[in-house]
């Protein structure tokens, strides 16, 4: 009988415990659900990592998941072809310049602006550790308020198992594989999937610290 209170006022402490989690990542996205948005603007990346290509291919990856939020999302390329002939082809000086000016040249509700803080793939000790962190903020295209924020970080390291034999020729064998492997990775990280896992975590997970359904999703027209 006495664990069986233990055990009941431990769930309660825990279900206490995710609820006034999910209530302090609502409580800050009050603002964002009060202006409602139903367009997002995504402007250029900017890429604080040493990997030149990392802010085209993050760019790539982030309609389709805030369509699939239920917003309507500007096409990226012809951003950059408006942003360029207004003299913003920089993405520092776009995440520099007024929201609400950005809003302004394509009529959106709010604009997302995204840092790359880490892309790399560092080599060590025959394996490769491949990272990439990503940073997420919503400003309102009306009064340049900050909505909402959001940092991810992902982490991927191969596994090259041990399936190898006994003996040194297993060890061998064992540390070749290794070897070949993390040269693979170092070679051709593996940017793509891990900044795609990030998206995922930085927007879908709502209640938390995702964003909620827009008005296109379609659970909000069911």
């Amino acid at each position: 009988m006495r664990q069986m209170r233990l055990f009941l006022l431990l769930l309660t402490l825990i279900t206490f415990s995710a609820c006034a989690h999910h209530e302090q990542y609502l409580s800050k996205q009050e603002k964002f659900l009060a202006a409602s948005p139903r367009s997002i603007l995504i402007v250029p990346v900017v890429n604080n990592s040493v990997d030149i290509t990392a802010a085209d291919y993050m760019l790539s990856t982030l309609t389709f998941p805030l369509a699939e939020r239920g917003y309507y999302v500007f096409p990226i390329n012809a951003v950059k072809r408006v942003l360029e002939d207004e003299g913003l082809a920089d993405s520092s000086f776009v995440h520099s310049a007024p929201t609400s000016k950005l809003a302004n040249l394509f009529g959106a509700d709010v604009v997302l602006y995204v840092v790359i803080e880490q892309w790399d793939a560092q080599y060590a000790l025959l394996t490769t550790t491949t990272t990439v962190s990503i940073y997420y903020q919503i400003r309102d295209g009306r009064t340049d308020e900050l909505l909402w924020e959001n940092r991810v970080k992902r982490v991927y390291k191969p596994d090259t198992g041990s399936n190898a034999g006994g003996g040194i020729g297993g060890l061998v064998a064992q540390l070749v594989v290794k070897a070949v492997v993390a040269a693979m990775e170092k070679a051709a990280p593996n940017y793509m999937p891990l900044a795609r896992q990030a998206n995922a975590a930085a927007l879908y997970s709502y209640p938390g610290p995702g964003i909620p359904l827009g008005p296109y999703a379609e659970e909000q027209k069911k």
